[in-house]
């Protein structure tokens, strides 16, 4: 078995394995396995970093077996420099995820560590897939496990949160396998993704193709106005549930842009360029807007990601080597530092049991260690130079300068906003008098809770103050990328 394969099964079995013997365990037992599931399954992404071959844009790590030969379908995986970081990162999420749930969820163990499990695997999927119906069978399967999670360990309204994230990403991927199924058809019979990007089409075709990657990709980046979901699903959402979609799946959208819509559509995307720049500004400053006035911080958060997401996609469609670049770096850095807000959250409601601003203030007094981290955090999300919150941003920002003065300007105002809601809060929930009796008898992190913050935390330090091996993988993957898409596939 392939490297890839390795990443993308490992995970998956343990996680079947958890919900077969799940019942007859205790639950320390399926804590124990799902956390060697998940550390396993991390390792085995490892050799996918160094292993890595710096300064190619070629596929590495090929894998390609006929899977179903009567529709010229094979199971068809590999990564270059636009995918490879989404592997590992994914798989250490997963990690993450798995130790930050050990003490908090008590009902039905095993079934949400293996949802987890299957979960990370089905997602480094998408991330490997050259073939089209591969990826879409991965892209679709990712729905389930997360749906069971929000829908069986959410809060009170968790049944109607579910239905509606279901509901969104399935309509928009619709169109999705319309526009893959047209290529298979116009290719002569073939679902190879690579062999699309060299496929003559005319205007048409590429506009239609375009708008039907777009419905899927939109919904689940997503992008306004397609994202009213999101607020929903992170509210009711297990803190594990929230830290995954934020960090990992929301990336799965941003994704399908690269590996689609810009290459296989290069002229309708330059064509239209100017429709996805101004649907990622109305993100950044409206969406700033909105979390503004949020009194739940988990709502306020989940707006933040819309619209840190918000500049990834205007640095993909400004189409040059700092905004594409810049976008790359600013989903990894913000699958850490969407993470580590999210996990501060959930440290707070565990003792509290409640999300509102207002039932916090003065945490630092009584729990120093974890004050600190969740500030650190807070600056990251702001965007402080030094943290991983920095690096994407500038990049865009600066890339934004080489496309439109004006726009980078308005990109780069829009920025207070992201300071102003997440300082807000920052005040409101950590510093000054101790609020309340709750928040007087709070009790500090334990050595759990600290060990998943301080590695979270490593990891924003070192991307913000040495994203060298971040950029070194993907600058030749982006710079492939941009001759491609500048040039006409109009036959």
């Amino acid at each position: 078995m392939g490297l890839l394969s390795l990443s993308i099964w490992l995970p998956v079995a343990f996680g079947v394995l958890l919900l077969a013997v799940g019942r007859d365990q205790n639950a320390s037992t399926v804590r124990g396995l799902a956390l060697v599931g998940a550390i396993a399954s991390f390792l085995v992404t490892l050799p996918v970093i160094t292993r890595f071959e710096i300064g190619t844009a070629k596929m590495q790590f090929v894998e390609k077996f006929s899977w179903i030969e009567r529709f010229n379908l094979h199971y068809h995986l590999g990564v270059d420099g636009l995918s490879m970081w989404f592997v590992p990162l994914t798989a250490f999420i997963t990690v993450i995820v798995v130790i930050a749930a050990w003490e908090v969820i008590q009902e039905r163990v095993a079934q949400y560590m293996g949802a987890f499990l299957i979960l990370s695997g089905l997602m480094i999927g998408v991330f490997c897939a050259l073939d089209g119906m591969l990826f879409y069978v991965f892209f679709e399967a990712t729905l389930i496990p997360m749906y069971i999670i929000i829908g069986v360990w959410g809060g009170p309204k968790r049944v109607y949160a579910a239905f509606k994230f279901f509901l969104y990403t399935l309509a928009g991927s619709l169109l999705m396998l319309v526009a893959l199924v047209y290529l298979y058809f116009k290719s002569g019979g073939s679902f190879d993704i690579q062999a699309w990007h060299k496929l003559p089409l005319d205007l048409h075709a590429q506009t239609l193709l375009f708008f039907a990657f777009f419905a899927a990709f939109a919904v689940k980046v997503p992008m306004w106005p397609v994202h009213t979901w999101l607020p929903d699903a992170h509210v009711e959402a297990p803190t594990g549930g929230s830290v995954v979609l934020a960090a990992i799946m929301l990336k799965l959208g941003a994704y399908g842009f690269l590996r689609f819509s810009m290459p296989i559509a290069p002229d309708a995307a330059r064509e239209f360029d100017w429709f996805i720049v101004t649907l990622s500004l109305v993100a950044v400053l409206y969406i700033g807007l909105v979390a503004l006035v949020q009194q739940d911080m988990k709502k306020l958060v989940a707006y933040s990601s819309i619209a840190h997401m918000g500049f990834v996609t205007l640095g993909f469609f400004m189409f040059n080597e700092l905004g594409v670049a810049g976008g790359i770096v600013q989903m990894v850095s913000h699958g850490f530092v969407s993470g580590a807000m999210f996990l501060c959250i959930g440290v707070l409601y565990d003792r509290v049991h409640s999300r509102e601003i207002a039932s916090y203030g003065g945490v630092a007094n009584t729990m120093p260690k974890f004050a600190a981290f969740a500030v650190l955090f807070a600056m990251a999300n702001c965007g402080l130079p030094g943290t991983a919150g920095f690096v994407g941003e500038w990049m865009v920002i600066l890339g934004a300068v080489e496309y439109n003065f004006f726009i980078a300007l308005l990109a780069a105002t829009t920025l207070i906003f992201g300071a102003a809601y997440t300082l807000w809060m920052v005040k409101r929930v950590y510093f000054g008098d101790v609020a309340n009796d709750d928040v007087k008898q709070l009790q500090d992190i334990n050595g759990r809770e600290f060990l998943v913050l301080a590695v979270l935390a490593l990891a924003v330090l070192w991307m913000g103050l040495y994203p060298k091996p971040f950029t070194d993988v993907m600058n030749a993957s982006v710079a492939e990328l941009l001759q491609h898409v500048a040039r006409s596939k109009l036959n």
